[in-house]
């Protein structure tokens, strides 16, 4: 059974991420601006439709559901019609299920109805075209939330009836002190070197931060540094720094060969070793020529790698764009 305290569904056997998912706007952390207009928006009675975007674990989803218990209370659920990335989004879908939510009067029950659709960028144009006409159609009972990773995929027609929000990667400071709270209410054992590492690895994705601390805590008695590393398989800063020094310490010949047999040894695929090197890059004092050429080789090569290239032949490209830059810097 779950049951609500603090905020927090109490329910061991759900995951972190769902355990500690923020139920009220003013628990979400960060985007305050955000929720502050979207609060305002609901006491005055002026909602319209929404178009939350922006990178994953930013808070869309919660803000969206957040948005809905705060209108319609306990029979939200009732009132609120969910899609996500599992359901068909097709025209048919539109059509027949968001219609006909939007269009039914729900008994001895007032208020708004909203519609939520998460993952809105994978929906066919067809889709969005007669989703407009449902968004104009039955405007005076419903409102839509559309959630993206991408804007650009949204049709220009939605847009323009949709009030937009970014929701931007999340600040460190915010991470930080909610991961504290989660590993305190989880008596976590949690070391100090692990904070800094996991929001590292997250990016800003808070969902992605919960999901490690979680595996490392679970995998783990301690969660420290290594442990976190370990349990994602993401390469220590002592194997990064050991490559980037070998790149520029030795001849082209050996710098490939060490590579190589470092990546494979520490079973690391050379697309999470390329963004940490990138990054000690752009610190290093090169002249305008030398930098350019680096920085958009590795986006070439960081193309190549998604797309299933070989790490054999492109750890070899890696090594020689390297090796160019050096000689472009002399």
């Amino acid at each position: 059974m779950e049951v609500e305290s603090k905020g927090y569904v109490q329910n061991d056997n759900l995951p972190w991420i769902e355990k500690y998912r923020p139920q009220q706007l003013d628990q979400i952390i960060s985007h305050e601006h955000i929720l502050l207009t979207i609060d305002k928006l609901i006491d005055a009675n002026r909602l319209p439709h929404l178009l939350f975007y922006g990178p994953p674990g930013t808070g869309k989803t919660t803000t969206a559901l957040a948005v809905a218990r705060k209108i319609s209370g306990k029979r939200w659920k009732t009132m609120t019609l969910e899609l996500n990335a599992s359901d068909d989004r097709g025209i048919n879908v539109v059509r027949d299920r968001i219609k006909t939510f939007a269009s039914t009067q729900q008994m001895f029950q007032k208020g708004i109805k909203l519609v939520v659709l998460d993952e809105a960028d994978s929906m066919t144009n067809d889709a969005q075209f007669a989703m407009r006409r449902i968004m104009e159609q039955y405007t005076k009972n419903t409102r839509f939330i559309l959630i993206c990773n991408y804007v650009n995929k949204i049709i220009p027609a939605i847009q323009s009836r949709c009030t937009r929000f970014r929701f931007s990667p999340l600040d460190r400071p915010s991470i930080e002190r909610r991961m504290r709270e989660i590993a305190k209410l989880e008596n976590v054992n949690l070391e100090e070197d692990a904070v800094p590492t996991i929001i590292d690895l997250c990016e800003g994705d808070m969902r992605k931060c919960l999901t490690i601390l979680q595996s490392t805590s679970d995998g783990f008695k301690t969660v420290n540094s290594a442990n976190v590393h370990s349990c994602t398989g993401a390469p220590s800063p002592k194997v990064i720094d050991e490559i980037f020094s070998n790149l520029f310490a030795l001849e082209l010949e050996k710098c490939l060969k060490e590579t190589q047999n470092t990546l494979q040894l520490q079973g690391i695929a050379l697309a999470d070793v390329v963004p940490l090197i990138h990054q000690k890059i752009l610190r290093v004092e090169m002249n305008v020529e030398a930098k350019t050429f680096v920085l958009a080789e590795f986006a070439d090569l960081e193309l190549r790698l998604s797309q299933a290239s070989s790490d054999t032949i492109q750890i070899s490209s890696f090594v020689s764009i390297i090796h160019i830059m050096k000689t472009l810097m002399s």
